[in-house]
């Protein structure tokens, strides 16, 4: 039988233990750091909205910062022309002409979700069923829907299919949910 006499020093261990755990830690500040700052310079609505032939496109990736843009200050956003995709939705007061291009934004870590979108008017409208997805092309003007609302004037609008980045997230901002669900 073999004895072997380990001698470790404490002292040697708990400060290489210490450097590795200080190591990890500066690795992970600096991979947030990046992230908040990279996030921080793709979510500004001027950048994540560039106009192309004077028709902004959005996305799924800043459609509710776009959405939320528009709706807090809707008077700065009259006349612009916007481009867009998603579901039509309608509740039971709207007019014939007029429906919700919609998309599902997830509100919580276990994918539940509420409909946000922009209210749109359209002469043909009722050629489009609920659930049906579109991308429209339209201009924003301010109307009444229960108060002061952002309406998309529909200048040219058709079917397509259902995108892979359907769902959409809260705006990047401090966002509060108005559902009870949470």
């Amino acid at each position: 039988m073999f004895v072997y006499n380990v001698k470790v020093n404490g002292s040697k261990l708990f400060k290489g233990f210490f450097i590795l755990m200080l190591a990890i830690i500066i690795f992970i500040v600096g991979i947030v750091i990046f992230k908040i700052l990279n996030g921080a310079k793709n979510s500004s609505i001027s950048e994540s909205c560039m106009p192309k032939n004077k028709i902004c496109t959005i996305s799924s990736n800043n459609y509710t910062n776009v959405l939320k843009a528009v709706h807090d200050d809707i008077d700065n956003y009259v006349g612009m022309k916007i481009n867009f995709t998603g579901y039509v939705y309608r509740v039971l007061d709207l007019k014939d002409n007029q429906f919700v291009l919609a998309r599902d934004m997830i509100i919580s870590s276990d994918f539940q979700s509420v409909v946000v979108g922009f209210l749109c008017e359209c002469e043909n409208a009722k050629d489009f069923e609920d659930n049906t997805w579109v991308e429209i092309t339209g201009e924003v003007t301010k109307g009444d829907y229960h108060g002061d609302m952002p309406i998309i004037k529909v200048t040219k609008i058709n079917k397509t299919n259902e995108p892979n980045d359907d769902k959409v997230y809260p705006p990047d901002d401090s966002y509060i949910p108005t559902s009870g669900i949470v």
